[in-house]
């Protein structure tokens, strides 16, 4: 498969041919939702903490006396069904919403999300974006010359770094290191602009 090869002022210098082992296999959806999945679960922070009725201070002693006062008895304000008492079975910080999900598994999920890209038209190159400084408004006008529709995520590496600061200033784009691309990303962002070096460093870690 090919995909639109582009220099740094948005003109279309040929085509790049994409590994057929990554953005060409059969998409799994059940595979890349549940990558999804285990991508917010594992970066789930447990903030929800609640205190027991054995931690709320106060209540040390009956409310009342436990017999003649027409009451149901009482052994401490601090229980559950007292207002300001201590909650039960509520949640605590120490809960653990990890996730398992096997290394062929994931693979399968990402490949999914890049060939559906790759099918759709979505994915584009540039060979480079070498600049003495970073510049934001250079970037943005290569965006409009090569008029993406709505957002584009760009995938460099990590010696690109004139590239990610020129891109992590502008509204409709992201820029990510390819050895960090991951469902969340991918799914949110409609458009995919791969620098040359980018795509050959995800053949490199994934085509043997």
């Amino acid at each position: 498969m090919k995909a639109p090869l582009y220099n740094q002022e948005g003109e279309k210098k040929g085509e790049v041919t994409l590994a057929k082992e990554i953005f060409e296999i059969e998409p799994s959806n059940e595979a890349a939702h549940a990558y999804l999945l285990y991508q917010r679960a594992n970066g789930r922070m447990p903030i929800a903490n609640v205190l027991t009725k054995g931690e709320v201070r106060g209540g040390g002693r009956k409310p009342y006396a436990q017999k003649h006062t027409g009451n149901a008895r009482q052994g401490s304000i601090r229980n559950p069904h007292w207002k300001g008492g201590g909650r039960a079975f509520g949640p605590k910080k120490e809960q653990n919403y990890e996730k398992m999900m096997s290394k062929k598994m994931r693979r399968t999920a990402l490949f999914s999300i890049l060939s559906t890209k790759a099918k759709d038209g979505k994915i584009a190159a540039i060979d480079k974006f070498e600049m003495d400084k970073p510049q934001t408004k250079a970037f943005s006008q290569f965006m409009d010359k090569v008029k993406f529709e709505r957002s584009v995520l760009v995938i460099v590496t990590r010696a690109e770094d004139t590239l990610k600061k020129s891109v992590r200033n502008l509204k409709k784009a992201k820029v990510i290191v390819s050895g960090y691309l991951n469902p969340a990303d991918l799914m949110t962002y409609d458009n995919l602009l791969f620098t040359e070096t980018a795509l050959k460093d995800l053949e490199t870690t994934y085509v043997k």
